[in-house]
């Protein structure tokens, strides 16, 4: 004898259509500014001006932190009224 199932309470979908991966709407910068660092020479920043980070200069910072602390990177920020610096610690 089978036990009967609970109807189901929530939609499917194919596994296929599923997100897989993060894609925040800092994607496009934070990539960016890795690929400058890996190409930054010792000594020097990436200095990129406030206008071009899309959001605010808080948030591009998070999502900045999030990436390089995930892939044991150290970067170290600073910024003044109209761009923001990183460079490789």
């Amino acid at each position: 004898m089978q036990k009967k199932l609970p109807p189901v309470r929530f939609k499917t979908i194919l596994q296929i259509d599923v997100p897989q991966a993060r894609n925040s709407k800092h994607k496009a910068i934070v990539e960016a500014i890795i690929s400058d660092l890996d190409q930054l020479k010792n000594g020097s920043a990436v200095r990129i001006p406030l206008t071009e980070l899309g959001d605010s200069k808080a948030n591009v910072r998070s999502a900045l932190n999030r990436v390089t602390r995930n892939s044991k990177r150290k970067v170290v920020t600073a910024a003044d009224s109209e761009f923001l610096y990183v460079w490789n610690s």
